[in-house]
């Protein structure tokens, strides 16, 4: 059966990385069955998560996997005229070129409470020996990435500015509609969930999140999939729906 490795869940949502998150919803939403495998990147064969594994063949990052699913399992981009192919392009792009930076600017530099928290969720299987030393390398490395992206170049207050643009954008073109380019969820939906929920229903305080939130429609999207699609999360705590 295919194999989808990824971070172990945490937060109370499918994934605490945007692109796990979106390949699993992705699966979900197409009906492919997989079996998960708990991971961390060091082990990826891209040196991230998630990756698949399907008849010997291990493939990494997220785009190609979702390529993969669609040529080889069921695609559900299939039907979409070529306007809306382009579109679901463009926000894609917007989504894990853009707002993904200023989410990930949010957990590994932002404020160190948000570290703290970020840094729990992620390197905690590791042994408490080499946990810290792992940990501070890689928010070195993804503070480098930030910097070399663009976004890190910025002041604090304007990296959240750009991102509330972009969340405008998103909210403005999803209007009242239930998935982004219709009546039905497309590999757009898998991408923009897996960000969204990582925005607003983690445990990452910043001002992105709290503007993400005041967006009812979007809040009412994550809803709507999380329901939908993840009937099985329940809230540890209390043992309910999420939502």
């Amino acid at each position: 059966m295919l194999k989808l490795y990824q971070f172990e869940r945490t937060w109370g949502i499918p994934n605490l990385s945007p692109f796990c998150c979106k390949v699993e919803t992705y699966m979900r939403m197409a009906s492919i069955e997989h079996d998960i495998k708990p991971a961390l990147p060091m082990s990826a064969p891209k040196g991230k998560l998630p990756y698949i594994s399907d008849n010997g063949k291990a493939l990494g990052d997220s785009r190609f996997i979702i390529e993969y699913l669609k040529s080889t399992y069921h695609d559900l981009d299939s039907g979409l005229t070529d306007e809306e192919l382009a579109i679901s392009t463009a926000l894609q792009r917007l989504l894990e070129e853009h707002l993904f930076w200023g989410a990930l600017y949010s957990r590994w530099q932002y404020a160190d409470e948000n570290w703290q928290i970020n840094k729990k969720a992620i390197f905690s299987p590791l042994p408490p020996i080499i946990r810290d030393i792992v940990a501070n390398r890689w928010r070195k490395k993804i503070q480098r990435q930030i910097y070399g992206h663009g976004m890190g170049r910025h002041q604090t207050e304007e990296i959240f500015a750009l991102g509330k643009q972009d969340i405008d954008a998103l909210a403005a073109y999803l209007g009242h509609k239930p998935y982004f380019l219709g009546d039905r969820p497309t590999a757009l939906d898998a991408s923009a969930f897996g960000l969204l929920i990582n925005i607003s229903g983690c445990p990452i305080e910043s001002p992105l999140k709290e503007y993400a939130l005041t967006k009812e429609n979007l809040t009412t999207y994550n809803e709507r999939i999380m329901h939908r699609f993840y009937p099985d999360l329940r809230d540890s705590r209390s043992g309910e729906p999420l939502y």
